[in-house]
């Protein structure tokens, strides 16, 4: 299947976001709160670009099972959207106010140019790799992870039967609406760049 040709082709990326010092410091529970609060106020302005996307991802599909596909998946970054803004209350963060370091920024451009200009497949291509990444993630730290963790509330909302069932609905999208073209893995390998740049952004204090 294509998500699975892309995933593997990619698999590089991957082990480095899962290698890199937030993940690992997540993981051991030993990250400093100031950089999970700057993470906080990042991935919050990030969900709110990746929400629009579905959104436009909905207002141009052509049929109606992928636009109610593409609706089920928002209701999934809605929810995890919540979750940041129940961080961000505990942790005193106005995510009104947050501005956008250049890495993310650069992120959310890509995904909203792709949703407005480029084809369902490669929008899907780009979206994706959040969803399957953070997936992976969380379950690898659900095994591994130190107990207690003050990170635990996280590992277990990317570990959770439900994200994968949102992850594996995306991956569905992705095999139905894109091929395997040479813009299909550039969309998906950028978008994974994205993501291990995203966090070496919020370690810089």
């Amino acid at each position: 299947m294509l998500h699975g040709d892309l995933w593997e082709a990619n698999r590089d990326l991957a082990e480095a976001c899962r290698q890199h010092a937030f993940i690992r410091q997540l993981e051991a529970g030993t990250l400093n709160p100031r950089v999970f609060r700057n993470y906080v106020a990042q991935d919050a302005f990030y969900l709110r670009a990746y929400l629009k996307a579905y959104a436009l991802g909905v207002a141009r599909s052509d049929d109606q099972e992928s636009a109610e596909a593409l609706l089920r998946l928002a209701d999934g970054a809605l929810q995890e959207l919540a979750l940041h803004r129940d961080y961000a209350r505990q942790l005193g963060i106005e995510l009104e106010t947050v501005q956008p370091k250049s890495t993310t920024l650069a992120y959310t451009d890509f995904l909203l140019a792709t949703a407005w200009h480029r084809t369902p497949g490669q929008l899907l291509a780009a979206m994706t790799p959040c969803m399957r990444l953070y997936a992976w993630l969380g379950q690898q730290l659900a095994q591994s992870a130190a107990r207690p963790n003050p990170y635990e509330r996280w590992i277990r909302t990317y570990s959770a039967p439900e994200f994968e069932r949102l992850a594996s609905g995306i991956e569905e999208l992705l095999d139905r609406y894109a091929a395997d073209t040479p813009e299909i893995r550039d969309a998906y390998r950028y978008a994974m760049e994205c993501e291990l740049a995203f966090f070496s952004a919020v370690m810089d204090l």
